[in-house]
């Protein structure tokens, strides 16, 4: 009997050539010596395999962290409060595992202060968005930048600051069986719920009525924060800073014609149509690094001595939507491309 070969074809259509006639290369998926590509490696809505490694170092280090607590922390010589959501001062594993460590109070408790002065110092510093230090220069690669972080910011300030009244964080805590307790004694068996102070809407209301959140699912903010605010940089910087073609050309969009082609048709390349070349990486992106830096480090603290698996997970789960309606949907989407564009095109 004889087998019938079959051969599925895809065809990717790329940049114009020189002459104005659009090229277009395919490929077989036989063993005849041609490339094989996969068609979903081309789609628009998902990342490419560089931006896919750079994106895995988030959940990496979620997990290093929580199993490096969990294999290193004796629970008995250092007992962790799921009330507080903390260990007791005298009693912490590490001093990165205290709520009053100067990183926390003075970094990301004010977190976003220091990832927006980032961002703007690159903004308004790096060449390849517009005129140096001029900020009256609004470039169009300028306002888009500055639109993508009104969004981002919008995402935070939903999640964990204001959502129509409690953010999205406290509303979630309530929805899931929470309320505020006040703490009758030092032994946590020993609480009692009181009226108006149980019905605290928010978790700062819950503090300063001298209580404590109780009894609910906690999405992590603290996770939420260091992943959107690092990975919002990352996304900004890189693609302008390194050029490597997998955060840049090997980005595919949809056009308006619904054709999946590379991000090069839209990139406009140092040196090319008054983009000038930077000279030197410059200070705001070693500002702007340092920050994302830091923030990863106190990620990986967050997750070793803070938060239950699952709390650190929803954190992880809400910061990934922001980014990717952010960084993704864009691609797929010419409307919002349009408004948002992407970084470094």
């Amino acid at each position: 009997m004889t087998t019938r070969r079959t051969t599925t074809r895809v065809e990717i259509p790329l940049p114009p050539a020189s002459n104005g006639t659009p090229k277009r290369t395919s490929s077989s998926a036989t063993n005849a010596g041609m490339t094989i590509i996969d068609a979903s490696a081309a789609s628009p809505w998902l990342p490419t395999p560089l931006e896919m490694i750079l994106l895995s170092i988030y959940p990496g280090t979620l997990v290093f962290g929580s199993l490096f607590s969990t294999l290193t922390v004796n629970s008995t010589l250092s007992p962790y409060s799921h009330l507080s959501q903390s260990y007791a001062p005298e009693h912490a594993p590490s001093y990165f595992a205290k709520k009053s460590n100067i990183f926390n109070v003075y970094f990301v408790k004010q977190g976003w202060l220091w990832i927006t002065v980032a961002f703007l110092l690159f903004v308004f510093t790096h060449a390849s968005l517009g005129p140096k230090f001029d900020v009256t220069a609004f470039t169009r690669r300028r306002v888009q930048a500055l639109a993508r972080y009104t969004v981002i910011t919008a995402f935070w300030i939903a999640v964990t600051q204001w959502f129509f009244g409690p953010p999205i964080v406290d509303r979630g805590f309530r929805l899931t069986g929470g309320q505020c307790a006040i703490l009758l004694s030092d032994r946590e068996a020993a609480r009692e719920e009181l009226g108006d102070v149980k019905e605290a809407l928010t978790h700062a209301a819950c503090k300063l009525h001298g209580g404590q959140w109780s009894g609910g699912h906690d999405i992590s903010g603290h996770v939420f924060l260091l992943v959107v605010g690092s990975a919002m940089l990352w996304f900004e910087v890189l693609p302008a800073v390194l050029g490597l073609a997998g955060l840049r050309q090997a980005r595919r969009i949809q056009t308006e014609g619904g054709l999946v082609r590379s991000a090069a048709i839209e990139t406009t390349e140092p040196g090319e149509k008054g983009i000038p070349v930077p000279k030197d990486v410059g200070w705001g992106v070693k500002a702007t690094m340092t920050v994302a830096a830091a923030s990863m480090w106190m990620l990986l603290m967050t997750a070793a001595y803070f938060h239950t698996w699952f709390e650190k997970f929803t954190g992880f789960v809400v910061a990934s939507i922001a980014l990717y309606v952010v960084y993704f949907v864009p691609r797929g989407v010419p409307a919002v491309r349009r408004v948002l564009g992407m970084p470094g095109a």
